[in-house]
């Protein structure tokens, strides 16, 4: 009888292409071991050190000894935690992240806020932001076959929403949150959980499409759609508090915390010309993340891509100062308006060219920055599945 042959080895040209292959494929799943070091990572290694973990127990009881005197102030930490946290500075966890998109992603914040118990949410410096948050450079890819369903003359918000629509999962979660915020079942908790989830989990294409939807000036139909995508009467207070109280209640909570301390580190502006300390993406991302929380933001008219947030500086009294700069970083923030207005454009774009095929794909121009384009050596997941398939044919 025959032997049975053994397989060929695969090329080493093919063993070189897979891993690329598989991190290509994998963008899209940001999962706790695609972190360079997740909180919750970090935080196993440090339970399997005596020290490190008696150290970290004790940071985590220190919690219910930070306070704040007034809304304005930022948490005053006891001089023994401070200590103690000192004591992990050569521990992986002071420098683990967490994704806003991994399972477990509460556990992973708490723990990140357990270390950094007095990190400031005013410094604008890059690494005070818990989230690793890597700039997929995907082409922005979305199936046109069904466009002669949508109504040629409607605005774009409303062609955004049927395309929307025409997904399974982007409808699956619109419908989950507009049926949470419907006037007669409104409950805010839920509404704005349910917004969080639509902006964690659609992609982003469909997402940025529905809230970043460009309209005419004149057309206030389109604007108040966009207005409305986030359901406002439910997931907005009816009566505007006092900002620097909502910035209480948000940092009070990991997640909200967690996100404002995202928007500051990457919508903070570097001139009046709009230039962001990082990506527009980053920025785009980073604002939308604060949807769903108590520091929700949205457009203020019909009639404009202003946006703020819903609050105000009333009865500030010696705060005013402080409480004007925290509204202004949403309703004056060069780097954000910049961020809002190119995207739109984009979206502009799209349905402004006669596409020939029924699929495309464009790759948008994220930043100005030429250090901060994508590079045009790195493969796509398609140029690198079409090398695969036609390499292994030959061989």
């Amino acid at each position: 009888m025959a032997r049975p042959r053994n397989p060929r080895p695969l090329p080493p040209v093919l063993l070189l292409l897979l891993p690329l292959l598989l991190l290509r494929a994998g963008d899209h799943l940001p999962t706790e071991g695609r972190l360079t070091n997740s909180c919750i990572q970090a935080r196993r290694k440090c339970q399997a050190n005596p020290t490190c973990n008696a150290t970290y127990h004790y940071l985590n009881s220190c919690a219910s000894s930070i306070s704040t005197s007034s809304p304005a102030e930022e948490p005053l930490v006891p001089e023994d935690c401070m200590e103690a946290a000192q004591q992990l500075r050569n521990s992986s966890l002071m420098s683990c992240t967490c994704h806003r998109r991994m399972k477990n992603q509460a556990t992973c914040l708490d723990i990140y806020w357990t270390i950094h118990p007095a990190r400031s949410l005013g410094d604008y410096e890059l690494d005070v932001s818990p989230y690793e948050d890597t700039v997929t450079r995907k082409p922005w890819k979305m199936n046109l076959s069904k466009l002669n369903m949508l109504i040629p003359d409607s605005d774009l918000c409303l062609k955004f929403a049927m395309l929307c629509t025409l997904n399974d999962k982007c409808d699956r979660l619109r419908k989950a949150y507009g049926e949470a915020c419907s006037g007669s079942r409104c409950q805010r908790h839920t509404c704005q959980r349910q917004l969080r989830a639509f902006f964690e989990k659609a992609s982003e294409p469909h997402s940025q499409g529905l809230l970043l939807c460009p309209c005419a000036p004149t057309d206030q139909g389109c604007g108040q759609r966009r207005r409305n995508t986030i359901a406002p009467s439910c997931a907005l207070p009816s009566e505007a508090p006092n900002c620097l109280e909502l910035r209480h209640v948000c940092v009070s909570d990991p997640l909200c915390r967690s996100r404002l301390a995202d928007f500051q580190t990457h919508c903070h502006p570097m001139d009046i010309l709009g230039t962001c300390a990082t990506e527009q993406s980053r920025c785009l991302r980073a604002y939308m993340g604060l949807i769903g929380t108590a520091l929700t933001p949205n457009f203020v008219s019909n009639i404009n891509a202003s946006v703020a947030l819903s609050c105000t500086c009333r009865g500030s009294g010696n705060l005013q100062e402080e409480c004007e700069r925290l509204e202004e970083s949403f309703s004056h923030n060069p780097c954000l308006m910049e961020a809002i207005s190119a995207k739109m454009r984009f979206h502009s774009q799209l349905f402004s060219r006669d596409w020939a095929a029924s699929t495309f794909s464009v790759m948008e121009r994220q930043n100005k920055n030429p250090a901060l384009r994508p590079q045009p050596w790195v493969p796509t997941l398609f140029s690198c599945t079409l090398t695969l398939i036609l390499l292994s044919s030959l061989w």
